[in-house]
């Protein structure tokens, strides 16, 4: 019985020390892809108590914080997304390249202008904006940009093939440029020269 709880206690201390500090990345992202705290809420903790129960499966030497993006995210794919509407119809021919990137990178000392743009603008615009992404590139353009997740991270996050992954997060970003466009233009990020 000691030993059990000896156990119980060591398992208890490591979740703790490992899982716990990306309770609010995970809390955040959560929040994105379901846009309700109270549905955020709900999937980190069914999230957690799912790693919990399956921490004697973490490899202690791997990425944690990815490997609880990966619990969450199947949790949402399989539960939260399939009570949610039906996909947006998208017409890919309106969104033209990188036109915003293009545009900021001129004169930016910034050398990832896309990190600049997020940077300068993060605030409600911004956050509104990646709400409207449909499910699928919402959910590759929050663990790219917010999160920092690299391309083969967030396949096996999402469990997504590395050329799936970017080309939603192609379309993904063609998709925030036209949303966003006239923001930048208020706010003096580009010069609308129509």
């Amino acid at each position: 019985m000691a030993e059990h709880n000896a156990e119980a206690l060591k398992k208890r201390k490591e979740f703790e020390a490992q899982a716990l500090p990306h309770m609010d990345a995970l809390y955040r992202t959560a929040l994105r892809m379901t846009k309700n705290e109270k549905d955020a809420e709900d999937l980190v903790q069914e999230a957690f108590v799912k790693a919990y129960r399956f921490w004697d499966k973490f490899d202690s030497g791997s990425n944690c914080r990815a490997w609880l993006f990966k619990i969450m995210t199947n949790i949402f794919i399989n539960d939260y997304r399939s009570k949610s509407r039906s996909p947006m119809a998208i017409n890919m021919d309106d969104i033209d390249d990188n036109f915003l990137y293009g545009q900021l990178a001129v004169g930016s000392k910034e050398s990832n202008p896309e990190k600049d743009f997020f940077n300068k603008i993060f605030d409600d615009d911004v956050k509104k904006a990646i709400e409207t992404l449909p499910d699928d590139f919402r959910l590759v353009v929050i663990l790219s940009f917010l999160e920092g997740f690299s391309y083969q991270e967030i396949a096996d996050i999402t469990d997504l093939q590395l050329g799936t992954v970017k080309s939603r997060l192609h379309r993904g970003r063609k998709l925030l440029q036209k949303e966003l466009f006239e923001y930048a233009v208020r706010n003096g990020y580009v010069k609308d020269n129509v």
